[in-house]
């Protein structure tokens, strides 16, 4: 059994129907910082990030702090977006991020069952207390697996929220909420 402390990046310089990689805001850089302050006590544990530059830069403070570098991996990576979406430009993005996120995962096509199946068994496969930086729609993938629920939003992670699981018996199980955001992800 292992504790995953689930970190959204902080804010990122640009949004997700705005850039398709941006790295942090002045803010976010500010809020990096001042997290890895109030988790530096939990470690050193192993940290992971996605690959992409908003995690990555949000997990280098705490990373450096505990005398290590985040682990990379794509199986904590943000949502992907449908090749006929993709086609489209970022601007398709918003708004189709938009209209599934009231959906279920049993409505979606395969890329996205599969990218969800992929984020569980990632996490399941940890077997030692990690921090892992990733990106709303992990979280809430992982959320939906320990609470059996097929929805792919089910609460709005607040950037720089740590949700915590525990991944015992072969399942995901909530310990903690990490608070919530009062603004959309876009």
């Amino acid at each position: 059994m292992a504790k995953l402390y689930l970190v959204r990046h902080a804010k990122a310089a640009a949004n997700f129907a705005e850039a398709e990689d941006p790295g942090l805001s002045d803010e976010g850089r500010e809020s990096a910082v001042d997290l890895a302050l109030k988790l530096e006590a939990l470690g050193p544990l192993p940290v992971l990030s996605s690959p992409l530059q908003r995690a990555q830069e949000t997990a280098a403070p705490l990373a450096n702090r505990w005398g290590s570098v985040a682990e990379i991996s794509a199986t904590v990576s943000e949502i992907p977006t449908p090749p006929e979406i993709a086609m489209q430009g970022l601007a398709a993005r918003g708004p189709w991020l938009k209209r599934i996120a009231a959906q279920r995962y049993a409505d979606q096509p395969g890329i996205l069952r599969a990218w969800r199946q992929g984020v569980i068994g990632s996490l399941l496969s940890c077997r030692a207390d990690i921090v892992i930086f990733t990106h709303f729609m992990v979280i809430n993938a992982a959320l939906g697996a320990a609470l059996k629920d097929d929805r792919l939003v089910l609460f709005q992670p607040a950037h720089c929220s740590c949700t915590v699981f525990d991944n015992g018996e072969g399942a995901l199980k909530l310990l903690e909420r990490g608070a919530e955001a009062s603004s959309q992800v876009l």
